[in-house]
């Protein structure tokens, strides 16, 4: 039996594991039980896990031939989302939600498991499955690298599902194909007066409104229009009365661009920007910066390949489908500094069912017949590269 036929065998064990999950969503660090239940799975399967210090667990494939390793991952975390989505197996826990898919990945995973198990003795290598924790917070992937999780690994693929591509298509593009992300807190410090009279004090509004206007002429005159890059102020807080002007003001954003270059440049460009302007007006600026991720690319020419002619070997060439990069983010970028890698899409949209809105929506909800689909890619992307690796 093939791996297409063995993944319509376990489309009903994959559905029933994704809806698990999805009734029982965990944040991220806190995916305890999640872990225990992908655990007990894959020993079930007669596969040999690992835990770690934290949440998150891997199991390992041995193949029946010698050969190089090939590291496949999902992750598990949840958001922190109230979920409003219209189906029969909502969420348990109130404020918490599987409104990106990762109980998708995670059900994915364990399919291509069990396919991979079944077909163990002819793999021409080993197949690491990780089941990552903490992507949500951009940092559970470097968690896992420093666990020593990529350690003996030659090549990893990672999958996410997508909310904006029709179901059952697979995206297996080369190039850019998510952004690097930074959080950002700029803290303005002016000399708080009396409404009235404004030129006793410093007004902190004023400046951080200037820095604000300022970043976005940073993007559209300092940055190449041919460079993607976006600033984004999400969050500001300053005063507590409409007649005073106040001595502090607080924002938070993040900025997202595919360079590397730009993005190693840019906390000294918003911290030069931030002080700067705000000096202009006699207030001071502080930055916090932090990073989250870099640019995830697939940029390995065999990688490349072997993922386009997978999901051409499995569902043929109307399978795939272009999509355009996009600047979210993923902690994928961690597994790249140790190996090569490829990173992929699913779509999951279904209008006939409602499955219109996209990732971290609130209504979030995945047509469940395209999650074989990812079983089954997951599964001979690994057997695909284990036959070409030299």
């Amino acid at each position: 039996m093939g791996i297409k036929e063995l993944a319509e065998q376990y489309s009903g064990y994959i559905v029933e594991k994704r809806r698990h999950f999805h009734q029982h969503p965990e944040l991220s660090w806190e995916e305890t039980e999640t872990t225990n239940v992908i655990e007990a799975e894959l020993n079930a399967m007669g596969i040999a896990t690992k835990r770690y210090s934290k949440t998150g667990v891997t199991g390992m494939i041995h193949g029946g031939k010698p050969g190089k390793t090939i590291a496949l991952r999902a992750d598990i975390d949840a958001l922190s989302i109230q979920e409003n989505a219209d189906v029969e197996f909502p969420s348990l826990y109130p404020g918490k939600m599987h409104a990106c898919g990762h109980d998708c990945h995670t059900a994915m995973l364990l399919g291509a498991a069990k396919i991979l198990t079944e077909i163990k003795d002819e793999l021409e290598g080993d197949v690491k499955l990780l089941f990552q924790p903490a992507e949500e917070m951009g940092n559970g992937a470097a968690y896992f690298v420093q666990e020593g999780v990529m350690d003996g690994v030659d090549a990893v693929m990672g999958m996410h599902v997508f909310g904006t591509m029709p179901t059952k298509k697979i995206n297996a593009q080369s190039g850019s194909r998510m952004a690097a992300a930074s959080r950002f807190k700029i803290t303005v410090k002016g000399v708080a007066a009396h409404g009235s009279a404004p030129h006793m004090g410093v007004d902190a509004i004023v400046a951080a409104s200037a820095i604000v206007m300022n970043l976005q002429t940073y993007v559209s005159r300092v940055n190449d229009p041919l460079n993607p890059l976006v600033v984004t102020v999400g969050k500001i807080q300053g005063g507590d009365r409409f007649n005073i002007i106040p001595q502090s003001v607080t924002m938070e954003g993040t900025l997202r661009t595919f360079s590397l270059k730009t993005f190693n440049e840019s906390k000294d460009v918003i911290k030069d920007i931030a002080q700067k302007t705000a000096s202009v007006f006699g207030a001071t600026a502080e930055l916090e910066y932090e990073k989250f991720t870099d640019p995830v690319a697939n940029d390995d020419p065999l990688l490349n390949k072997i993922a386009q002619e997978a999901a051409v070997e499995l569902y043929g060439p109307d399978a795939l489908i272009e999509a355009e990069k996009l600047t979210g983010s993923e902690d994928f970028c961690y597994y790249l500094e140790k190996a090569p890698g490829f990173y992929a899409f699913l779509g999951c949209v279904n209008p006939e069912i409602g499955a219109i809105y996209g990732n971290h929506n609130d209504k979030f909800k995945v047509d469940e017949e395209t999650l074989p689909r990812g079983a089954a890619y997951y599964a001979q992307f690994a057997v695909d590269y284990l036959k070409t690796a030299e």
